[in-house]
């Protein structure tokens, strides 16, 4: 079966195509309506993740080399896009271990992030022999147990009474990691797996964040924006996995290339 991808770069940020990528990324959002301004938990997600890059620097050796540039085959198309990985190490020539941090109240996550993983690793496996993956989980709030995911259900209701309610609670992390079985929870990254087709975890509490970024580094207070969490997370995943168009049979068929060429007509005007 052919491929999905091809044709993948490891690179840093000063790459002149990554460069040229950002610059036509920022052009169309200039010319698109207001973005509403990122709320309170999506803004510790990214200081929780820079915390857990300096916590793994002092661990080990991480490369700046954390963007994936390949092309994406789509029927008759292929096109060019750009993963920004979270946290790379390259022990040696032919291993890299991509690391993937996340912060969320909702144990469901984890299933998404071994999706991206597991495209990633594909990708990564043209360039080298051994790809292993970790997840980085901030538990920002899911549910221990059953009992603890009824009330989370229950205070939402109540909450929201004019919503629909869920049909069932929040699921656990156990109940999630019960249907990931290439998953391996491990207490430190010394005992996280050595075979590279299983997914390592850590998993990090709010407090393990405060400890080493401190308090007052950190948006901590989230009560008004809690409800909205997937929708961030979606809006995240669409920032980091964004794409331009490199080969196609019709530009006119690329949408894309359309709202980049209808942009750049209007600055010039």
């Amino acid at each position: 079966m052919t491929s999905r991808f091809s044709r993948p770069r490891l690179i840093d940020e000063s790459d002149r195509r990554y460069r040229a990528h950002v610059e036509q990324m920022q052009l169309l959002r200039s010319n698109q309506r207001a973005i509403r301004p990122p709320r309170a938990r999506d803004v510790f997600g990214g200081e929780a993740e820079a915390a857990l890059r300096t916590w793994l620097a002092q661990h080990m050796a991480l490369s700046d080399r954390r963007i994936v540039e390949y092309l994406e085959h789509r029927g008759r198309q292929a096109i060019t896009k750009y993963r920004e990985l979270d946290a790379v190490s390259l022990p040696d020539a032919r291993t890299i271990h991509v690391f993937e941090i996340k912060a969320s109240m909702k144990a469901t996550s984890l299933r998404r992030a071994v999706h991206q993983l597991r495209d990633t690793q594909t990708i990564l496996r043209m360039l080298f022999t051994r790809v292993h993956t970790t997840i980085l989980l901030v538990d920002t709030g899911m549910p221990l147990t059953p009992a603890d995911a009824a009330a989370q259900r229950a205070d939402w209701i109540a909450k929201n009474p004019d919503r629909p309610a869920p049909d069932e609670p929040p699921p656990t992390l156990d109940a999630v990691l019960e249907h990931l079985p290439q998953v391996r929870l491990a207490p430190s990254l010394e005992a996280l797996p050595a075979d590279p087709d299983l997914v390592g975890l850590l998993r990090f509490s709010v407090d393990d964040i405060v400890a080493l970024a401190g308090a007052e580094n950190l948006h901590l207070d989230w009560d008004e924006d809690d409800e909205e969490e997937e929708d961030g997370a979606e809006q995240e995943v669409a920032e980091r996995y964004a794409y331009t168009t490199e080969v196609t049979e019709d530009d006119e068929d690329n949408p894309l290339a359309a709202a980049l060429r209808k942009a750049i007509e209007g600055r010039q005007q």
